[in-house]
């Protein structure tokens, strides 16, 4: 299998995708390698907005943060760790754990960044995820080629200023495809 690197991509679930982790989801790619992959359901809102996640780990948020932090809602990365915290945010910074993708885009999962959020609302773009989507060595190659996903070049315009209800919609266009009309099977020629 000819060897890719997704880093810094989204994949997008083909209509056929039943796993329900999965299914109509928009997972952005932090890191691929010939170990596997690691991204962040980037479309799927939990039940939880920033400034609870922030209150119940015990973090102040101080009154002259200029973000609302009650309008941040906080993802479902994915079924991994889903216990743990992980922050993608612009600009990279300096912080314990992260992992950067691009020259703009870090993945953070120390807590010093949401001591950062909370005080100074700095970094300003971010999105916070519980858990994260992953792959072991060859998994995300093998899904690809069972067409489970189609894969575009990540626009960073989506994962931080796109409503989550239209993140999905708004990278099918960048291939120029109505989500609405995807078959949901695919054949090889």
């Amino acid at each position: 299998m000819q060897s890719i690197n997704l880093t810094d991509h989204f994949l997008i679930a083909m209509p056929a995708m039943t796993d329900p982790y999965f299914a109509k989801s928009l997972v952005y790619i932090a890191e691929h390698n010939e170990h596997g992959a690691l991204g962040l359901i980037v479309n799927r809102p939990l039940d939880l907005n920033l400034a609870s996640l922030l209150e119940k780990i015990e973090l102040k948020i101080e009154s002259n943060n200029a973000i609302d932090l009650t309008n941040l809602p906080v993802f479902f990365g994915g079924p991994v760790q889903t216990d743990r915290g992980f922050v993608l945010h612009r600009p990279l910074g300096q912080w314990q754990s992260t992992l950067q993708i691009n020259a703009d885009i870090g993945l953070t999962s120390s807590r010093d960044i949401l001591q950062s959020v909370a005080t100074f609302g700095k970094p300003a773009d971010v999105l916070v995820s519980l858990g994260y989507s992953g792959w072991g060595s060859g998994q995300l190659e093998q899904e690809l080629a069972d067409n489970a996903w189609l894969t575009v070049p990540a626009d960073q315009h989506i994962i931080f200023e796109t409503p989550f209800e239209e993140k999905l919609p708004s990278a099918m266009e960048k291939l120029g495809i109505d989500f609405a009309r995807l078959a949901g099977s695919a054949g090889h020629a």
